[in-house]
Formats: C-alpha cells, sequence, structure tokens
C-alpha cells in the first residue's frame, strides 16, 4: 500500500497549475476533462505517478471559489534550501505566509506560503534525520 494523492479544488486551473509547476517546480503529469459533469482534473508532481505520491487539482467548470474550512491543515514538501526557494518564490509575486526559520520549540527549518486559493504549504529545509523535529 501507499499514498497515490492528495486532492485539492481549485478556483483558477491555469493559475494553480503555474503556480505548481513554474513557482514549486512540479510538473503537469496528467489531465482529463469530464464535459458531462463539468469538471476537470490535473494531476501534478515532482515524479511519475508510479513512484510518487502526486497532487490532484480539481476544477469544476462552474465553480470560482470555496471555503476552505478550519479543518484542512498543509501540504508539507522538503527543499534543499527553503531561503531561496521563498526568495524565489516572493519574486514570482507569491505569498510567504511564514518567513524561513526555526519551527518553535525545535531545530527543523520551515515556512509558510500559500498557493493561489490560499491552500497552506510548508516548506522543510531538508535534513539528514529527520526524526529530530
Amino acid at each position: 500500500m501507499r499514498l497515490l494523492h492528495t486532492m485539492l479544488r481549485v478556483a483558477d486551473l491555469d493559475k494553480s497549475i503555474a503556480f505548481y509547476t513554474e513557482v514549486l517546480g512540479m510538473k503537469e503529469l496528467r489531465r482529463a476533462d469530464n464535459s458531462e459533469y463539468r469538471y476537470t482534473l490535473a494531476f501534478i508532481g515532482y515524479g511519475d505517478e508510479a513512484d510518487n505520491t502526486v497532487l490532484e487539482l480539481t476544477y469544476n467548470w462552474d465553480e470560482d471559489s470555496y471555503d476552505l474550512g478550519n479543518a484542512y491543515g498543509h501540504i508539507a514538501i522538503e527543499f534543499d534550501d527553503i531561503y531561496k526557494t521563498c526568495a524565489d518564490i516572493k519574486a514570482a509575486g507569491g505569498n510567504v505566509s511564514r518567513e524561513p526559520g526555526p519551527v518553535k520549540g525545535g531545530t527543523t527549518e520551515i515556512a509558510f506560503v500559500k498557493d493561489p486559493d490560499g491552500y497552506a504549504i510548508e516548506l522543510i529545509q531538508k535534513k539528514d534525520d529527520m526524526s529530530k523535529f
């Protein structure tokens, strides 16, 4: 068994794909339109779905916004250099909602950004031993 994907509903598919591919470095893996039920699914990620967990972006053609609720937390992505990544995200017009630095009470370096729909994404600085927080 393995984790396959996480689905996010998005209001503007092209804007979301641009953010995840151009800003966060993912690739669009596949896309499917369903004209009968008026939605498009786009799968994006850092590698092939056969070996990697990916994101499914769901675009419902007749929706232009969503209530994110208060139960959703965030997606976490490991980066080699979160400081440079945050600078690149800002340069691309992205929203860094928590500047890079150590997690409260720990040593893991993190940052938070928001995607075009307001979903939180935690950037985690890559380290050799992930068992240490």
